[in-house]
């Protein structure tokens, strides 16, 4: 007997990443039975099991659950359990890129891509959208205070926004219909020998969009730039824009959100509700009203040792992302004190990117920087390369006195030492020094009477 929708299930292995997780939403919402698993629960998969999701910690043998598919991380290795149970067992199964170039094929996309900025930018053209009353459906890097506090939105129309990452050649698995470049540069080391191949390779993405399609790109960035003057070439429908748009002053003016790299963000979503035909008046509102999302610049009151700060939780973690957060930070507050603790992600990414963090730290304008060891990430580090690399060389090679390397466990007795009361603290990097952004804005409990 053939099963109805509402009896089909699919398992996610690594379900509490963020583009996993927000793909997980999308079947929830298709009322399929949805299960998942990742190393540990986390604040995404306790949000997904009050969703209705049953999610476990660890590795979960498939013959209990007997999903009709399996859904893997890009992360997840070849000998992970529950996959090679799949594969044993005959059950269909795709990595997260896969499932969702699937669903590129099945509506009218809209991909942004790009090194910095994808999250930021998909937000915008998807509540531009919603503002404009396109009902798109959108899956997007980080959680959105207008979805639910989510990083899904369901929408009833044939339109689909989503976030086109880079890594591991994920994105070449979409087929989108517009395609938005915000920048491109060098990063994921690991997956690109060199520049020239990471160019390649987004060459080989826009390839991807169909003769009627459309490229919106950020000439601002050189790499773009390259991929621009061949699609020119090749007749596809190109729209450029820049810092030195006419419409980037009226967006410094109105938007909520600092910083020039913010601008850059807003003037990709204008252009892509232009081509999409929406009245300029509704798209200049829906950016007016974008306060921001998770990690990206996110502001809060927060305390130290009873003492008032404000806390800045930014998912930073590349050299150009510390560069232009620092900067929107000292824009933003000018007069005020600012201490940034930063956690270096990946030590591949430290080692080879080495002397661009030493620039980009050195010319912070933070009053005082302190560096917490790097967050190693499982199954993509090298032995050899953890060798010559770490915090404590980092801070050596800056050589300043506001730059401190300290030990993540003693960041917080380091802050409550340093802290006199109105600072601003802002805490970047993409790893798990998050918890501490949460543990300076946690308010405390009151005792019972």
């Amino acid at each position: 007997m053939k099963k109805t929708q509402n009896h089909f299930k699919v398992h996610f292995i690594g379900i509490g990443g963020i583009g996993v997780s927000a793909l997980a939403r999308y079947y929830l919402a298709q009322g399929w039975q949805v299960s998942g698993s990742d190393l540990a629960k986390s604040e995404i998969t306790d949000a997904l099991e009050k969703s209705g999701v049953l999610v476990y910690a660890g590795e979960k043998p498939l013959k209990n659950l007997l999903p009709d598919l399996v859904v893997y991380s890009p992360a997840v290795k070849a000998d992970n359990a529950e996959l090679k149970d799949a594969r044993r067992l005959g059950i269909k199964s795709m990595s997260y890129p896969e499932a969702l170039g699937d669903l590129t094929k099945k509506y009218r996309t809209i991909a942004v891509a790009g090194a910095h900025g994808k999250s930021t930018t998909t937000a915008m053209i998807g509540l531009m959208m919603v503002e404009a009353k396109l009902d798109p459906t959108v899956i997007v890097g980080t959680k959105i205070k207008e979805f639910g506090g989510t990083n899904f939105r369901l929408g009833k129309s044939q339109h689909l926004v989503i976030e086109a990452c880079e890594y591991d050649r994920s994105f070449l698995n979409y087929w989108p219909q517009t395609v938005v470049l915000t920048n491109i540069e060098m990063d994921h080391m690991e997956c690109y020998e060199s520049e020239s191949k990471l160019v390649r390779t987004f060459d080989e993405f826009v390839s991807h969009l169909p003769k009627s399609g459309n490229l919106v790109a950020c000439v601002d960035s050189a790499n773009v730039k390259k991929v621009v003057s061949k699609f020119k070439k090749s007749g596809l429908a190109v729209k450029e824009y820049s810092l030195v748009h006419p419409d980037a002053k009226r967006l410094r003016q109105i938007m909520q959100i600092p910083g020039e790299h913010n601008v850059a963000n807003g003037l990709a979503a204008l252009a892509v509700g232009r081509l999409l035909k929406i009245a300029d008046a509704k798209i200049f509102s829906a950016l007016a009203k974008y306060k921001g999302s998770w990690r990206r610049f996110d502001q809060e009151s927060g305390t130290v040792a009873g003492k008032k700060i404000t806390v800045v939780s930014d998912y930073g973690h590349h050299p150009t992302q510390i560069k232009l957060t620092m900067a929107a930070a000292r824009q933003k507050w000018p007069g005020k004190k600012i201490i940034c603790v930063f956690q270096p992600h990946q030590a591949c990414r430290t080692y080879l990117l080495f002397d661009d963090f030493v620039s980009a730290l050195k010319k912070s304008p933070a009053d005082k920087i302190f560096i917490a060891d790097i967050y190693k990430v499982a199954g993509r580090e090298s032995a050899e390369i953890l060798k010559k690399v770490s915090s404590e060389k980092l801070v050596a090679a800056i050589a300043e006195e506001r730059v401190e390397y300290v030990p993540q466990d003693k960041i917080l007795e380091r802050l409550e030492r340093e802290v006199k009361g109105g600072e601003i603290v802002l805490v970047m990097g993409a790893g798990n020094i998050y918890n501490l952004s949460k543990e300076l804005t946690t308010k405390p409990k009151r005792p019972r009477d």
